[in-house]
């Protein structure tokens, strides 16, 4: 392997690997994880290694907390199984994929985080040369997701660890634990435009099979929602979804992942329920990146069931949880990014849902070093300004957007590019219609409808702030073609089901076609969502 910056002498690699030891060091004594793990509840993991004997149990719960991607814990675990068993190469491998954060995260890792991974699975390789065959694999894996980073990718690397755990599989075929890390590699490997969803079934087939003989695993159910976690397969992960938060409870993540699936299928009471739990329990971790993403999700499904006050204290919490956050600490399963993300998120759904265009156009930008984050604020300035008739600032807004757009490109952040373009694309149609240009409006948003369609949404985000389909429906009820609009918004529902404003604007374009019945069916579901409670 080599360094981060190149570099091979040996000192500076031991200085590195005593702070990294030194900064994850724990004081969790024997009889403190017995005590805690009596009330803990984190699923049921068996990891075999060579490791003493004395430190199974704790190495064993570093395992069920990285599969919960709880991974500031699952530091934590291994560095105490260090402390007992300073030979354990494991442990140090543990360490290093904790220290990738997030699998499932788009966006590129920093310099920072990715040395710290590298000198950890630097450790574990110089420590595993005594170690069996099936740990040697496990770390050579680890090692992909960190050498060489100057002149491979991060999705080339990504790919490379993907195959390095498919040849573990095969060469370790009753390793069940090596089957479940690659079904993960396998999600996280898998193209966002592959509409066949190639990995994610393949994926999915493996973890289920495996769930059927070991029920109480966090990893499978957990893993099985991230395979699923698209329209066309979330139905997949309906009982993984009830399940999850019931095998771990302590782990603030499984409390608040059941909301994938329930926001892919519209049950938006369920997505608050299991968000405000994840919420608590992350903010007694500390991990307030992940209550902030959680709160993103929770602050969606309010919207869409239009319980305004409740949306709005979401909101009016930003303050309080953006003080605590931090952006180096390794915690729980949101990456910082992803915090930061709801940071500008959130008041923008807020204004964008209510429809309150004024509000939008005044949101106040945040420069962060997360363009894409950054990116939410001013789409819902060009989209608010445009709506009110102020074309000048949602110029400026779409200006800045292509900056930032810029600045993902030097960054070699493609998803997250391709993204951007398509709020770029959308906000000039809706400029394009208030300079009373309709044919070239509509020709742009459905240019933009049609590269959305080509991706997937990141699992930072319960959804767009504004599909771009439902713009295009808004767009062609305005310009009176209503039975066109009822076929963009229904085109937007066989994505986002459940969704307000498409459900709100298929009732209206509905009735506008002269079609009355399936305009009463409409009102029937909305009035069926806004009068959902807590059972």
């Amino acid at each position: 392997m080599t360094s981060v910056r190149d570099t091979t002498m040996t000192h500076r690699l031991t200085l590195s690997v005593t702070c990294l030891a030194l900064l994850f060091a724990t004081r969790t004594s024997a009889q403190e994880h017995q005590h805690r793990a009596a009330s803990e509840r984190l699923g049921t993991v068996h990891f075999a290694t060579s490791c003493a004997p004395a430190v199974t149990p704790v190495f064993d719960r570093g395992v069920a907390l990285l599969h919960s991607f709880e991974f500031g814990a699952s530091i934590n675990a291994f560095s105490s199984v260090l402390q007992q068993d300073s030979t354990c190469a494991m442990a140090w491998w543990g360490i290093a994929l904790s220290m990738w954060t997030n699998p499932m995260s788009v966006a590129n890792r920093s310099p920072a985080f990715l040395q710290r991974g590298l000198d950890a699975a630097q450790k574990a390789e110089q420590l595993g040369r005594g170690s069996t065959d099936r740990e040697r694999g496990y770390i050579a894996a680890v090692g992909q997701l960190f050498t060489d980073v100057a002149h491979r990718d991060q999705r080339t690397r990504i790919l490379a660890y993907e195959r390095a755990m498919a040849d573990l599989v095969e060469k370790q075929p009753a390793d069940t634990e090596a089957a479940i890390f690659h079904a993960l590699s396998l999600v996280a490997a898998a193209p966002p435009s592959d509409k066949t969803y190639a990995n994610q079934l393949r994926a999915g087939a493996t973890l289920e099979a495996i769930w059927a003989k070991q029920p109480d695993h966090p990893g499978l159910a957990h893993y099985i929602i991230h395979s699923y976690d698209v329209p066309a397969l979330a139905s997949r992960a309906a009982i993984a979804a009830q399940r999850y938060a019931d095998i771990a409870p302590s782990a603030a993540h499984a409390l608040h992942m059941p909301s994938h699936t329930f926001t892919r299928v519209g049950r938006w009471q369920e997505s608050v329920n299991t968000n405000r739990r994840s919420i608590e329990a992350a903010q007694k971790e500390g991990s307030f990146g992940e209550a902030l993403h959680a709160s993103d999700y929770m602050e969606y499904a309010y919207l869409q069931m239009r319980r305004l006050d409740d949306a709005k204290a979401v909101r009016d919490g930003l303050p309080a949880l953006s003080a605590k956050l931090s952006l180096t600490a390794v915690s729980g399963a949101a990456p910082p990014s992803a915090g930061v993300f709801a940071l500008a998120a959130i008041p923008a759904r807020y204004a964008l849902e209510r429809h309150k265009w004024d509000e939008a156009a005044a949101l106040v930008p945040r420069t962060s070093a997360f363009p894409y984050a950054d990116a939410l604020t001013w789409f819902a300035r060009a989209l608010g300004a445009s709506r009110i008739g102020d074309t000048v600032a949602a110029r400026v807004a779409v200006d800045s957007l292509v900056v930032l757009r810029q600045r993902l490109v030097t960054q070699k952040e493609e998803y997250w590019t391709e993204q951007v373009a398509i709020q770029e694309i959308a906000a000039r149609a809706w400029i394009t219609l208030a300079q009373h240009r309709p044919d070239d409006a509509l020709a742009k948003m459905r240019e933009a409808s049609v590269r959305e369609d080509a991706t997937e949404k990141g699992a930072i985000t319960p959804g767009p702030l504004a599909p771009a389909r439902e713009l295009l429906g808004d767009m062609l009820l305005e310009l009176n073609r209503p039975v066109e609009a009822l076929a963009e918004y229904r085109k937007t529902l066989e994505k986002e089901p459940n969704r307000y404003w498409a459900l709100a604007g298929a009732r209206v374009a509905a009735d506008r076609s002269g079609d009355a019945g399936t305009a009463a069916r409409y009102a029937a579901m909305l009035d069926s969502l806004t009068t959902m409670r807590m059972k």
